[in-house]
């Protein structure tokens, strides 16, 4: 028979903290916390040894007035399309001001393509797109660039461009397909 490995003190305390955290059976008490180790206090540096004594010069670095930190500008943030504005551009009261097909394209290349695309289309003051990306639903096919969109979406160099985005409506691609509210410049 396989005798039953120990655990360690740090495994111990941990396994306790998981077991505190529940409600125990009818009838068991929670276990008790073990002791924490003692730690012990770091030794002193040794003494320089005796000697021919030499001056040594130790450079420290000089102390600068306090500047307020560097601040970097917080990323925009991303809402998303409205309900009756996104069935408005569905039934076509709202218009789309462009579209952007990425079907067959590798994501790396799509990505690329979309970056482009979007910086276009806000330096033109677009103001809805629609972005078909393809469901994924061939064989062997996982809807690569409809999975990944959502995640380039919230990177920085999107968020400046994206103010939101919503999946389309079925008569402008459905599932394969979002529109894109393009942020002003």
């Amino acid at each position: 028979m396989k005798r039953r490995r120990q655990l360690s003190g740090e495994e111990t305390r941990l396994w306790v903290a998981i077991a505190r955290s529940a409600r125990p059976l009818k009838g068991k008490t929670a276990p008790e916390m073990p002791p924490a180790p003692e730690v012990p206090a770091p030794a002193p540096p040794p003494p320089p040894p005796p000697g021919k004594a030499r001056a040594t010069a130790v450079w420290t670095a000089p102390v600068l007035p306090e500047t307020p930190a560097r601040r970097t500008p917080a990323l925009p943030v991303l809402h998303p399309i409205e309900r009756p504005v996104r069935r408005k551009i569905g039934k076509g009261r709202v218009a789309l001001d462009d579209r952007i097909d990425l079907h067959g394209q590798t994501e790396a290349v799509a990505h690329g393509t979309l970056l482009f695309f979007l910086r276009g289309a806000q330096a033109r003051g677009h103001r809805h797109v629609l972005v078909i990306t393809g469901r994924g639903a061939s064989f062997g096919s996982t809807g690569t660039l409809k999975r990944a969109m959502p995640h380039w979406f919230s990177t920085p160099e999107f968020r400046r461009l994206v103010a939101g985005f919503e999946p389309a409506e079925r008569g402008h691609g459905g599932e394969g397909a979002f529109y894109v509210r393009v942020r002003r410049p």
